[in-house]
């Protein structure tokens, strides 16, 4: 028998029996307004208009409200029970699969451009590869390729007193961050096995870790500007290693966030042993945030 969209679905045990149709919402066009306020705004902000800080904090505040609104939403609708079947869990399934995979191709680009300068750019400006000798010739035949690139070709960017160490405090983060992978699969071993005190408690210490990790970053970042003068503006090694580790930290960010929204559900009750999607989710996303890590930490910090 066919039901309306506004028609509630016949209830079966352990679910509904249709596939629930949410209703029009508005909360995309809400959440492209706000994304359209951020970039409008930082482009100004760049360029040193007086309205880009304006603009930008706009749209992050529409951006919040957005997702306090779409992702309350989904609790009430999970709360109720509408969206416990097979086809609207396959359905989140693969909208989480293929924003993982947006994220992946999101740092596949910078990873791209780190190489792009390590191993093909640099080289051609120190004259290290024979067909384009030329180029380092006819600019600046007084370069050494080198990397880390401290000693900047052009005297318009000042490159760092020294490189980043490894094995100091990306070595801990790195220790903090896979284990806060364990305790994340141990929360989860608890909620499949109904243990209530273990899946809170792991699910509250891999959000400290995560909150370690941020602290570490920052005493980082401090000894980068203070101590070594890496700044953004040092060259291709200043430009891509903060912004490969500074997206990172602001996904860790993120990843707190929902984090501690997960342990408020979980303190809620509203995860079970059979539908915790919500939980998987965070889980597959906080797994994706380790990974790039130990990507960062072998390519950016020690090779």
């Amino acid at each position: 028998m066919n039901k309306t969209k506004n028609e509630p679905p016949r209830k079966m045990l352990g679910g509904y029996a249709k596939y629930y149709f949410p209703a029009p919402s508005y909360w995309p066009i809400i959440g492209s307004i706000a994304l359209f306020f951020m970039f409008i705004g930082l482009a100004n902000w760049i360029h040193k208009n007086n309205i880009g800080p304006y603009l930008f904090f706009t749209g992050i505040f529409i951006l919040l409200f957005m997702l306090f609104g779409w992702f309350g939403l989904l609790i009430r609708e999970g709360r109720a029970g509408l969206l416990h079947n097979p086809q609207m869990d396959r359905s989140f399934r693969l909208g989480m699969i293929w924003f993982i995979f947006t994220e992946v191709m999101f740092f596949a680009a910078f990873f791209s451009a780190l190489f792009y300068a390590r191993f093909y750019a640099v080289p051609i400006l120190g004259g290290g590869i024979a067909h384009d000798i030329s180029t380092h010739q006819l600019l600046w035949p007084n370069f050494h390729a080198t990397w880390p690139l401290l000693n900047t070709p052009s005297a318009q960017f000042h490159g760092a007193q020294s490189a980043m160490e490894a094995w100091g405090i990306p070595a801990i983060n790195t220790f903090i961050l896979l284990s806060s992978a364990v305790t994340i699969t141990i929360a989860h071993w608890g909620l499949l096995k109904r243990n209530r005190a273990q899946v809170i408690f792991f699910q509250a210490l891999t959000i400290f870790l995560g909150i370690i990790f941020l602290m570490m970053q920052a005493h980082e970042y401090w000894t980068a500007y203070a101590i070594k003068s890496l700044r953004l503006s040092s060259g291709i090694y200043g430009a891509t290693f903060f912004i490969l580790t500074g997206f990172h930290a602001l996904h860790v960010t993120v990843g707190i966030i929902a984090l501690s929204v997960i342990l408020w559900r979980l303190a809620k009750g509203d995860f079970n042993s059979q539908n915790h999607f919500g939980f998987e989710a965070v889980s597959w996303y906080w797994h994706f945030v380790d990974v790039v890590w130990l990507a960062l930490f072998i390519i950016v910090y020690w090779l």
